[in-house]
């Protein structure tokens, strides 16, 4: 009967300690992205998007953030050819995944939420008129501002920069992103 019992409140202590790990608060994000690429050696591109990420709380000013985005647009491309007037640049249409997570720092300041990030993962892009399609390792830097609208709902305001190697060649890339947050 005595081990019982000790199996017993040894199974609620560590069910307690367990329950404690998960994030009490954090937040949810949805919004419009604006982004600028350099995945061609023509000239940069500016696509339009969708940004969603989930962050929940380890402490009150470190939270862990998992980050998708999808970005769809236009870009110009060289394309080699035998002959004269090589190499042609066509027009293809882009899009761009982007799988990221990582730790985020915030501390709220009255109405606002500043916040800094570091985030890490995959990014995957499909180009079409035969350039293919790659997927690569990115990293994100960047950071933004959280307005309280009222108590669960806040506007953000986001900048990253983003980099990505497509292609074999290094893309530095600009994320702007706003929308709607809600926080639990």
């Amino acid at each position: 009967m005595r081990k019982i019992g000790f199996v017993l409140f040894a199974l609620l202590v560590l069910s307690g300690l367990a329950g404690a790990q998960i994030p009490t608060s954090g937040n949810v994000f949805f919004g419009y992205s604006f982004y600028n690429t350099d995945l061609s050696s023509v000239n940069r591109a500016n696509t339009n998007g969708w940004e969603a990420s989930v962050e929940g709380k380890v402490i009150p000013f470190l939270g862990m953030v998992a980050d998708f985005d999808s970005h769809y647009g236009s870009q110009n491309f060289s394309v080699a050819c035998p002959g004269v007037g090589c190499p042609l640049t066509v027009n293809a249409n882009i899009t761009e995944h982007n799988f990221l997570f990582g730790p985020r720092v915030s501390v709220s300041v009255g109405k606002f939420r500043p916040f800094a990030e570091a985030l890490f993962g995959a990014a995957h892009v499909n180009v079409n008129n035969g350039v293919g399609s790659d997927t690569s390792f990115a990293t994100a830097l960047g950071g933004g501002l959280d307005y309280k609208i009222i108590r669960p709902i806040a506007w953000r305001f986001q900048g990253d920069y983003v980099q990505t190697r497509f292609f074999g060649a290094t893309q530095d890339n600009i994320r702007l992103s706003t929308g709607i947050v809600l926080r639990f």
